[in-house]
């Protein structure tokens, strides 16, 4: 009876949460061009250390060379041989033909450091006469071009970008990559000035030289936010939840005839999903954010790797049970006591149902958000790899929140059908998803184990992407 009148319902909650999440999916999925076809390149405006403001589009009409680079107090010393030896170049060819169009942008880490143009001319003895701007971590300028000055994970100190006289990038030459080494090596100002001369001309084919993209596919993350759903303590934890909410609102359910339980499950675990989904998001803009900062750190690849691994190894076998042979003879003897206190999801749980009685929907809501932060010591494991993974990676916080969005509506999908059958059905439906879990999860956790030690091994150079 009740599932009739539901399968008539209209409800605009499941058509907004597809519309968002297709949304997304298109969001993140749309990247550049690919690298053999022609690449705008993104305009920006700045303001050179002379107090002079220019713009990329400034530059039009004739080719340009973009310098990037990163000049400051501390230097990186494995790369200072190629700093010094392209800004020595660059300056060579400026003095050769002085019609050449150069600008530099330099990346700072330090706010502190000296400019790296006041740099370069006392440390290298160079006449910087072109535009120099400093861009400050995290990079309002620089991170528009990300996919063509990182390379496999790491940075190219310096990179040249070659910009037709229409601003579409013609040319990247990653003269010296952090960690591994040269690359394309210094560019000379003869080899300069004839690609110049090529590019004014009709020899200039295409795009050379490589883009190091990292495409990250928002239905992956939608998959994968499924498959890290599937650990047994997860569902098992969410079908307790539910149980007893739907427990404590079963009078009110049987009393309100008009109201079909089918209709009001289903919209109950669309708002559950939707707000674990929203801490998703809101965690997904933090983790881009910290991301600019620990990219480039060799330490940050070794400290990854092993957090995964140990990670991988306690999906596979609870590190509790591991190290129980140890603990249990560190713990002192006798009987002991505590007092039994209610767990934050337990209060959490209390405080969403007496929002339920006002709104099913906020009610639901409140206790995604609260389930998606205190559910941490079950499924740490299963996400804490996608949130190291997501700080890797070469992406805005606001596609990082999206991207994190897309994982939570993934990882709240099983409870769906779950909250919408009746008890009984949702039941068997959760003693399926644990059943699948059970190996899934060691699937994922020798998947982690694997990742870890690649993510361990770029430390020693080991580079495997």
């Amino acid at each position: 009876m009740h599932l009739s009148r539901a399968g008539k319902t209209r409800s605009s909650w499941p058509a907004f949460l597809a519309f968002f999440s297709l949304f997304s999916l298109v969001l993140l999925s749309a990247g550049p061009a690919l690298a053999e076809e022609a690449i705008r390149a993104p305009d920006f405006n700045a303001t050179g250390v002379d107090g002079k403001n220019f713009s990329l589009s400034g530059f039009s009409g004739s080719p340009l060379i973009l310098h990037i680079t990163n000049i400051e107090i501390p230097l990186c010393i494995e790369c200072e041989k190629s700093l010094q030896g392209q800004v020595e170049e660059l300056a060579r060819l400026k003095q050769m033909h002085p019609e050449v169009q150069i600008a530099t942008l330099n990346m700072r880490k330090n706010p502190y450091s000296q400019d790296g143009k006041s740099l370069a001319e006392k440390w290298w003895k160079v006449n910087i006469s072109w535009p120099w701007t400093e861009d400050i971590e995290p990079y309002a300028i620089a991170s528009k071009y990300l996919d063509y000055w990182n390379v496999r994970g790491g940075s190219s100190n310096p990179t040249l970008l070659l910009i037709d006289k229409d601003g579409m990038i013609s040319g990247i030459y990653h003269v010296y990559r952090v960690g591994e080494g040269e690359l394309d090596g210094v560019q000379s100002a003869e080899t300069l000035y004839g690609k110049l001369q090529d590019l004014s001309s009709s020899k200039w084919q295409g795009l050379e030289g490589e883009i190091s993209r990292q495409n990250v596919s928002a239905l992956g993350m939608f998959v994968l936010g499924i498959v890290t759903s599937l650990a047994p303590c997860s569902i098992a934890l969410m079908i307790a939840v539910f149980s007893y909410v739907l427990t404590v609102r079963r009078k009110d359910e049987y009393t309100r005839k008009s109201v079909s339980s089918s209709r009001e499950g289903l919209m109950i675990g669309v708002a559950f999903t939707l707000g674990m989904a929203s801490v998703f998001f809101v965690l997904g803009l933090f983790i881009s954010q910290v991301g600019l900062f620990i990219r480039d750190s060799r330490i940050f690849d070794l400290l990854a790797g092993l957090i995964m691994i140990l990670l991988g190894i306690s999906n596979i076998k609870p590190l509790e049970e591991i190290i129980e042979p140890v603990t249990s003879r560190l713990r002192p003897a006798g009987g002991e006591h505590c007092t039994v206190k209610k767990s934050l999801l337990q209060r959490s749980v209390e405080t969403s149902i007496s929002l339920f009685q006002r709104s099913a929907f906020i009610g639901a809501l409140t206790l995604g958000v609260f389930f998606a932060l205190g559910w941490a010591p079950c499924a740490l494991s299963m996400v804490l790899p996608v949130l190291i993974w997501l700080a890797s990676q070469d992406v805005t916080p606001l596609a990082g929140g999206m991207m994190l969005f897309i994982f939570g509506v993934g990882h709240g999908v099983p409870i769906i059908p779950i909250a919408t059958f009746s008890r009984t059905v949702g039941g068997r439906i959760g003693e399926k998803y644990v059943s699948v879990g059970a190996w899934t999860t060691k699937f994922f956790g020798a998947l982690v184990i694997a990742v870890g030690l690649v993510y361990a091994a770029r430390y020693f150079g080991i580079l495997l992407w």
